[in-house]
């Protein structure tokens, strides 16, 4: 059974690699998922561009899985030298947009949830939700899916991580920024420079060291991306304005962080959002253990992934490998599929 699952996860990786489906633009691939439920005689439901099923024998009374990976792809960068929606098979490496981040996850999960789904004798029920809009952090994707899909104990996120264990992941706040000043003449030297005012919190943002440093994730890093200021030559501008990527690790909630940034900079900051934050689970909890029965390796993931929108505890796991995505030509080993397979069920067999 977990042979032919396999074999029907590849060809619908395929056929999802060969259909466009940017993030907000997944109606198609969406379709394919659905098609592959219901082939196997499983019961969906969806929302938007989400497709969502729960094991046929579901219990309200039992502890809830979810089992989760994306099905939406960025757009290919220019460095593409293959047809980015061309499947195809070259010396063992499948090749195509989405085939490592994330489609080699997805199909695995979906043929993992299959093999589970008709099961009677459960300890644990499984959701699945194949999201959309993960790669925008789209307000349609996991997050909206929360409020529609039974309440979640702990979670499995496919992204490609080898198979090995990513037991924490760092959290994402992007910070628009803006110092102040008062305009007036270069040559006479009279006005408050906004750029010599915003260095100096720039030069704190390159220096401060958070107190707290977390055991799998390391420290919070804060990196300033963007600037701009000054309209011409010999005027001394009034603002200056830049943006500040903060990774944030599980030693600090996204809030606590912007609390420190604003008591010690005088810069006006502004967060996009404080809702990525980092995410984690006990490195003690059964499912970690599990993975590590089986040889598979914990870490911290500096990556951001469908975990930040989860209040739960969660693991992020799944065939292929993080540097491959995004990158031209992307590719997966069909290998990593069979064996990506092979250890979700053996992983989750330990405990279900």
């Amino acid at each position: 059974m977990i042979q032919q699952l396999t074999k029907e996860a590849i060809e619908l990786l395929k056929k999802l690699i060969a259909t466009q489906s940017f993030s907000g633009e997944e109606n198609e691939t969406a379709l394919l998922i659905m098609q592959f439920l219901s082939h196997h005689d499983i019961s969906f439901e969806s929302d938007k561009h989400n497709v969502w099923a729960k094991n046929k024998h579901f219990d309200a009374s039992k502890k809830t899985i979810l089992l989760n990976s994306h099905h939406d792809t960025v757009k290919p960068n220019k460095g593409y030298t293959r047809d980015p929606l061309r499947a195809e098979v070259i010396d063992g490496k499948l090749y195509g947009l989405g085939s490592n981040d994330a489609g080699g996850c997805l199909v695995s999960l979906l043929a993992t949830f299959t093999y589970f789904y008709n099961r009677e004798d459960l300890k644990y029920n499984f959701v699945i939700v194949a999201s959309a809009e993960e790669e925008n952090s789209g307000s349609n994707g996991l997050n909206s899916m929360l409020k529609i899909i039974p309440e979640i104990d702990f979670a499995i996120v496919g992204e490609p991580t080898l198979m090995n264990l990513a037991i924490a992941e760092k959290g994402l706040m992007v910070m628009n920024c803006e110092g102040k000043g008062t305009p007036g003449h270069a040559a006479h030297g009279i006005g408050d420079n906004a750029i010599y005012n915003a260095i100096e919190d720039i030069n704190w943002f390159q220096t401060y060291e958070f107190p707290k440093v977390s055991e799998t994730l390391g420290k919070v890093k804060m990196t300033v991306t963007q600037i701009e200021a000054g309209s011409q030559h010999n005027v001394i501008p009034a603002s200056c304005k830049y943006v500040v990527d903060v990774r944030v690790t599980d030693a600090y909630s996204n809030q606590e962080v912007f609390d420190i940034i604003k008591e010690n900079v005088k810069s006006e900051v502004c967060p996009r959002s404080l809702r990525l934050n980092s995410s984690s689970i006990p490195k003690d909890h059964d499912i970690v253990q599990a993975g590590i029965k089986l040889g598979r390796e914990t870490y911290g993931s500096p990556t951001l992934s469908d975990q930040a929108v989860l209040s739960c505890p969660s693991l992020k796991l799944g065939p292929g490998q993080s540097l491959r995505s995004h990158t031209a030509d992307e590719f997966i080993y069909v290998s990593e599929i069979e064996e990506g397979v092979q250890l979700y069920i053996k992983i989750l067999e330990e405990i279900v």
